[in-house]
């Protein structure tokens, strides 16, 4: 069982802006390229911020910056290409950003990951959801026949019925099924078989 990582979600092609990048140069890259930020980077492309729509309207309302390096929210949040796409959203929650650029090894931007990649996951059709379930969770992590339990997914919501072997491995399947990509929810309806 794998979360995909954010190397398969970013979108790799990256606007980005320099220091002395002017306001409406910003404000032009954004409408063209039909994003809601840039992130700011040095002469060698690593990353020193980020300038969204929310700053520019900012400066509209009397801050008086003028250039990427003044407008920009620094330093900026990154995350690595290998992170699982949890990590990744869990970054964007903590520190309230709507995307986060990906920095390769040598610290340049590779590409942007944002919310709208993370929605992708959710979008997981659900015959995908339960074939990971029986297969990967039940199967291959937990060593429980598949015949067992009940998997139904219906628009990510994951109903689990049938029996686990011993009682210790009720929260656990649960906890397994609700970190699969695309799962919105768990109903659990397992109980112990008798014999435990």
């Amino acid at each position: 069982m794998r979360h995909r990582s954010v190397a398969e979600l970013m979108t790799p092609t990256v606007v980005t802006v320099q220091r002395a990048t002017p306001f409406k140069e910003i404000a032009r890259l954004l409408k063209e390229f039909d994003i809601t930020a840039v992130p700011v980077v040095d002469g060698a492309g690593r990353p020193l911020g980020v300038v969204s729509e929310a700053d520019l309207l900012r400066r509209r309302s009397g801050n008086g910056a003028t250039t990427a390096e003044q407008l920009m929210t620094s330093p900026a949040i990154t995350a690595c290409p290998e992170w699982s796409v949890v990590r990744a959203a869990r970054v964007m929650q903590r520190h309230q950003v709507k995307r986060l650029p990906v920095i390769g090894v040598d610290g340049r931007v590779i590409g942007v990951l944002s919310r709208s990649d993370l929605i992708q996951l959710f979008l997981r059709h659900d015959h995908a959801i339960q074939v990971e379930i029986l297969e990967d969770v039940l199967s291959r992590t937990l060593g429980i026949s598949p015949s067992a339990i009940t998997v139904d997914v219906d628009d990510g919501l994951v109903t689990l019925s049938g029996t686990v072997p011993r009682p210790e491995l009720l929260p656990i399947v649960v906890r397994l099924c609700q970190s699969v990509d695309g799962v919105v929810d768990v109903d659990n309806r397992l109980t112990v078989a008798e014999s435990a």
